[in-house]
Formats: structure tokens, C-alpha cells, sequence
């Protein structure tokens, strides 16, 4: 029976760390990014990440929104660090005269250094890159639509030099690099003056 016992609540803490995980922009203070997480960018600019109210968000109702403008805005989970896993993200591109664009970064060293995938509602595609001092190279891209002003799944799974994104549930790209081997922390990423809202944010081990 404590064998049993032990067992059930193990379940029941991880399916609850995977739900606060998803929840995570739901007890966050509005008007300011959530905290645990650090809000930069890689290149110029002024980013400004902040938690906000939307009713048609997928977890009702708070989402983290993306309104300022820089060469790449992102916003940082402080933990954890992982080398293999998960990234996933629910997002809605919403205006951008030069991009309107959401990402997730994975195995970030620092603003220069991280993997980035990203779905761009203007050029309707999903495109994957290795950021390296600075500099953003893409290295396998898919044509998809991306809708704006509607919510989309963007998904990436990372093991060693492999990598698979999912977009809205449909694997887009299955590649390979190996410009990043150390573990690194998670987020997300927008471009130029995308305004982008972002919910249900989750990653982990795989």
C-alpha cells in the first residue's frame, strides 16, 4: 500500500509541475513580465514583454504579450537549464508591419548564443536557426500557412545534434546541427515589431 501510495503522488507532482508549467502566465502581475523569467533581446532595440488579459487566449485569461520592437526580442526562463527535451508554446500573431512572427529558443547560452525556431504569419512558413555571436543562420525552413489574429502550437523537440518542430500538431522539420551542444535555458523570441501573444508555455526533459 505505501509502495502504491508513493507511486500516486509521484504521479499526481508531475502531472501538477506540468500544469503549472502550462499555467505559467496565470499568477503573474499584469503590466510587467512574469516572474522567474528575464525579458532582453539579442541585437538593438527595446523589447516589452508584459503579462496581459485576452480573453481568447487557449488557458482564459492572462498571456504574455510582445509589443515593443528590436532587432529580436526574447524573453528568458530563468530554470531550468536542459540539453535534451522539450519546448512548446501556444501563440497568436497579432500585428507587425515588418514581421509578425513567434518563437521558442532552446539550450540559450546567452543573447547571442541559442537555438530559435520560429512561424512567421507574414511570409506563411516555419523556419528553424542557429543564433552565433550575434548572428541568426537558418539551417532548414517549411512553407506552411500561418494564420494571423488566430492561435497556433509551436513545438520543439530536441535530443544531441536532432531536431523535430511541430506546427498546430503536424511535424514541419526534422533536421540536424551541431553548432550548440551544452544545455542551456528555454523561451521565446519574436522579431522586429511583431506584437505576439504567447500562452500555455511548457518545456522539459524528454
Amino acid at each position: 500500500m505505501n509502495t502504491l501510495c508513493a507511486i500516486l503522488l509521484g504521479c499526481a507532482l508531475l502531472v501538477g509541475r506540468a500544469m503549472a508549467d502550462a499555467a505559467i502566465f496565470q499568477d503573474a502581475d499584469l503590466g510587467r513580465p512574469p516572474a522567474g523569467w528575464t525579458s532582453t533581446k539579442t541585437g538593438s532595440g527595446s523589447p516589452h514583454w508584459t503579462v496581459e488579459k485576452d480573453a481568447t487566449a487557449p488557458s482564459k485569461t492572462n498571456v504574455l504579450k510582445q509589443s515593443g520592437a528590436a532587432t529580436y526580442p526574447v524573453c528568458i526562463k530563468d530554470d531550468p537549464s536542459l540539453k535534451d527535451g522539450f519546448v512548446e508554446v501556444k501563440f497568436k500573431p497579432v500585428a507587425g508591419l515588418e514581421d509578425q512572427a513567434g518563437g521558442v529558443i532552446w539550450r540559450w547560452q546567452d543573447a547571442d548564443n541559442y537555438y530559435v525556431a520560429r512561424a512567421n504569419a507574414l511570409e506563411d512558413n516555419v523556419t528553424i536557426y542557429h543564433t552565433i555571436a550575434g548572428r541568426r543562420i537558418p539551417f532548414q525552413n517549411a512553407d506552411t500557412k500561418v494564420a494571423p489574429g488566430i492561435w497556433h502550437t509551436l513545438r520543439v523537440e530536441f535530443s544531441n545534434k536532432s531536431f523535430r518542430v511541430i506546427f498546430d500538431g503536424r511535424p514541419v522539420i526534422d533536421t540536424h546541427d551541431g553548432s550548440i551542444s551544452a544545455s542551456g535555458k528555454v523561451g521565446l523570441w519574436t522579431k522586429a515589431d511583431s506584437v505576439t501573444l504567447f500562452n500555455d508555455f511548457n518545456s522539459g526533459p524528454n
